[in-house]
């Protein structure tokens, strides 16, 4: 194997674990965005472990985050929660920053 075909198979490696590291931050960050909306919509504990796995399970088939913003942003006026869609697209922010934390100190 030359030089450069191991520098190749180094970067498609490296590639391969950034995107799977963004998958888990992506999917953690989706998992605390639900959480916290279940807490807003006065959901039980079960039901609000449910309510955040439905919607990881929604954004990987569909690949698209929006879709979880706009889900949640849909409950909350389904539900009456006072909410804009940028205090959720900025409470995912947060969400996301802190997912980036814990997926990195594991």
């Amino acid at each position: 194997m030359s030089t450069f075909d191991k520098r190749e198979e180094a970067f498609e490696n490296r590639f391969a674990h950034d995107e799977e590291l963004q998958f888990k931050i992506l999917a953690r960050a989706n998992k605390l965005i639900g959480l916290w909306a279940a807490e807003k919509l006065h959901k039980s504990a079960e039901a609000a472990e449910n309510y955040a796995n439905a919607l990881v399970s929604n954004d990987v088939a569909a690949h698209a985050q929006s879709g979880v913003l706009a889900q949640i942003h849909k409950d909350f006026v389904a539900a009456g929660v006072d909410q804009s869609e940028h205090q959720i697209a900025r409470q995912f922010e947060d969400c996301r920053a802190l997912a980036q934390q814990e997926i990195s100190k594991a």
